[in-house]
């Protein structure tokens, strides 16, 4: 019998660290669109910044996975959350001052997404390092608990922050970043054994895109994930243009937001107790998505979005922890900063492109037009995946 993971040192300062950068994150997600909506007097340049962000994470991914298999994923960690920390100290250097430039945030936001290309791939890898297998589907349970416990906090929080002092919540999410950079120091994660000769870049990414490829389930799953996030993404932008459509002030956006993290941690204490296929599971997902995406609409005032968003979350945590715990499971321990970067980029490769189509929708039609239009597309998704291949086998 091994070390139960409550008492699993490594991977519980792995998680707090996570779990504290999260909230911090959580707190400038919604301190910079109300930032920016204040200044300009338009919600369309954030979805510039927070496509910008993902823009920069996605470009950085690949290369990012393979850097994170030939250095010391724990140095990785700590390096990349010290300058996302250094990077957010300079935003709020920028509102401290009065500047309030859009080109800072837009170049910040890089700074920041490419270093989360970085910290993706290194954090999967540790806790591959850290957690045996047969506790992997746990450990990715308090991961989703995690999560969703920031997005319940964090948007409150934000708004109230932001209510104190407009650099207030950037200067929180600064001192997030250290606190994680210091737990992932005091982890210690072990170095990878057996270290392979390195070859040419591409060359590295060759062997993770044939492995994925050999794949056909686990390849489909991907296909739609991407599906999935690009409509899915889109949408958080129109519901908070909703909820000020409909009068709602600021600190009604945030507390409509805390529905993701309510249904979040439901779905998170559920998510080991549900056996079903991560196809199966998927195919489900995208049916609630679609559902509640229409049914935000629904004219029951300014703080109805709030119970659509929490339905949607309790299935995000089900399915992520099915989907995580297989593919950490599958991949071997010299591909996995590799594949978790192929796989990102995957899924990611069109969701820069997600809050600016949410915007530009929102702003043309309105945000219950733009919201009805994403849920319909999302349930044709799933009609889709319903009749594609997407099984996925571990290895025993």
């Amino acid at each position: 019998m091994g070390v139960p993971l409550r008492k699993n040192v490594q991977f519980q300062l792995l998680w707090f660290g996570g779990a504290v950068s999260q909230l911090g994150t959580q707190l400038t997600t919604v301190a910079v669109p109300l930032l920016l909506y204040a200044v300009t007097g338009s919600i369309f340049w954030a979805g510039v910044v927070a496509g910008v962000r993902t823009a920069a994470l996605v470009l950085t991914q690949m290369p990012a996975g393979v850097w994170v298999d030939r250095w010391d994923r724990g140095k990785v960690l700590v390096r990349s959350q010290t300058t996302q920390a250094v990077a957010v100290a300079a935003m709020a250097v920028n509102v401290v001052t009065g500047a309030n430039s859009v080109l800072v945030f837009v170049v910040l936001a890089a700074v920041d997404g490419a270093c989360t290309a970085f910290t993706g791939p290194a954090r999967t890898a540790a806790v591959k390092a850290v957690v045996p297998p047969e506790q992997l589907k746990t450990a990715y349970a308090q991961e989703e608990a995690r999560g969703h416990v920031a997005w319940l906090a964090g948007p409150p929080i934000g708004a109230l922050l932001f209510g104190l002092g407009r650099a207030v919540p950037f200067l929180a999410d600064a001192l997030s970043f250290l606190v994680a950079a210091v737990c992932a120091w005091c982890a210690k994660i072990p170095p990878r054994a057996g270290e392979q000769p390195r070859q040419r870049m591409h060359h590295d990414l060759r062997d993770a895109w044939r492995w994925l490829w050999r794949r056909r389930g686990l390849r489909n799953l991907v296909a739609v994930f991407l599906a999935l996030n690009l409509l899915g993404s889109a949408g958080l932008l129109p519901v908070m243009a909703l909820v000020k459509e409909r009068g709602g002030a600021d600190w009604l956006v945030g507390l409509v937001l805390t529905g993701i993290g309510v249904g979040g941690v439901l779905g998170a204490v559920l998510s080991p107790r549900v056996t079903a296929a991560p196809g199966r599971l998927l195919v489900a997902v995208l049916t609630l998505f679609g559902a509640c995406n229409i049914a935000m609409v629904l004219p029951f005032g300014a703080w109805w979005p709030f119970v659509p968003l929490m339905l949607t979350a309790i299935g995000t945590p089900l399915l992520n922890v099915s989907v995580n715990s297989v593919f950490t499971a599958m991949v071997p321990d010299e591909l996995m900063g590799r594949m978790d970067a192929v796989l990102t980029f995957f899924t990611r490769a069109v969701t820069p492109a997600a809050p600016v189509l949410g915007a530009f929708v929102a702003g043309l039609a309105g945000a219950g037009v733009a919201l009805a239009l994403f849920g319909a597309l999302i349930l044709v998704t799933a009609v889709v995946a319903a009749f594609t291949d997407l099984r996925t086998t571990v290895p025993r």
